[in-house]
């Protein structure tokens, strides 16, 4: 069996490294990749003869050389800011790739429904990094809530990962092109929440500001109060992932080093997450990012009482 050979778009970011060494991990090859950004010596660790590019045309004629000259590569994987998720997707697709992309897959649910189009006109397949579904105390969480089908659980989720003043300045810090506080840091956990008590049946957002977000989910099997921050001063500069169900911690704070590796394997063996997997967490992020906050309700929860700051250095 030939060896699997993938074109990365977005070898400069945050998360590149992990999806480098997860198609290194899984006996892949990297032929390609592109960044408007050079700072890529990272590829160095994994594959030194990769083609780099950061002129997306020149990226482009790349791959349809590689067509052309019968040595294709397979799958495209999307690491490239948010907004441009749907974009390089359909790049992928319609050069007759696969494609493996980072979260969100994309920001509106109607890309969705337009990449589930294209996906079947190309018979391609489009896969999303869920890495969360892998972790192991998840997995045990799902079967436990499984092994229980009528029960309510009170589930409260809080996550802390603080950002420095780069991160407002960069299109992380602009709503049109991140998604903003609940897609960019909380989709995953969206994502988990869904998969395991199942399709939110009532949102309601209490506080929805540059660095932080909480609100309150009902779901059929549980009752959801989550709270998200990329705020310096709340976490103390530390991250902080913590998640009680019923009043018992559930620890998803170690164990994510090998996950993409993990999702990987799953893909190649045509166990990975597809389109359809993505579509609730995609439209509750929507919801969520598109709601006018209602205020809290008392102390609803312990950090909404916190003063939100003028947001810095970004002209906002």
């Amino acid at each position: 069996m030939s060896r699997k050979t993938y074109a990365l778009a977005g070898a400069a970011g945050y998360i590149a490294p992990r999806h480098m060494q997860a198609i290194s991990e899984t006996a892949g090859e990297l032929v390609a990749a592109h960044d408007p950004s050079d700072s890529v010596g990272v590829i160095d660790r994994y594959f030194p003869k990769a083609a780099f590019f950061t002129e997306y045309e020149r990226f482009d004629r790349h791959i349809d050389k590689l067509r052309r000259t019968h040595s294709p590569v397979n799958t495209l994987t999307v690491c490239s800011p948010n907004y441009l998720h749907d974009a390089h997707i359909r790049f992928g697709l319609r050069s007759g790739l696969d494609v493996i992309c980072e979260k969100p897959l994309v920001l509106n649910p109607w890309n969705v429904d337009a990449l589930t189009d294209l996906q079947g006109e190309t018979g391609k397949h489009v896969y999303t990094i869920l890495q969360l579904r892998l972790h192991p105390n998840i997995l045990a969480l799902k079967q436990k809530v499984q092994q229980n089908p009528g029960k309510i659980y009170d589930v409260d989720l809080t996550y802390i990962t603080p950002r420095g003043y780069w991160y407002y300045a960069s299109w992380k810090g602009d709503v049109s092109k991140s998604g903003g506080i609940a897609t960019n840091i909380g989709i995953h956990f969206f994502d988990v929440l869904q998969w395991i008590f199942g399709v939110p049946v009532e949102s309601i957002v209490h506080l929805h500001t540059h660095d932080r977000a909480a609100g309150f989910l009902s779901l059929p099997q549980a009752r959801v109060r989550w709270f998200l921050s990329i705020n310096n001063k709340l976490g103390e500069g530390l991250t902080k992932r913590h998640m009680t169900v019923d009043g018992e911690d559930c620890d998803f704070s170690s164990g994510f080093t090998n996950l993409h590796t993990e999702s990987y394997r799953a893909i190649n063996e045509h166990r990975g997450f597809g389109i359809e997997e993505a579509r609730h967490s995609i439209q509750l992020a929507h919801n969520i990012r598109n709601a006018k906050p209602v205020g809290a309700k008392g102390d609803y929860h312990p950090f909404v009482k916190y003063p939100t700051e003028k947001h810095p250095f970004n002209g906002k």
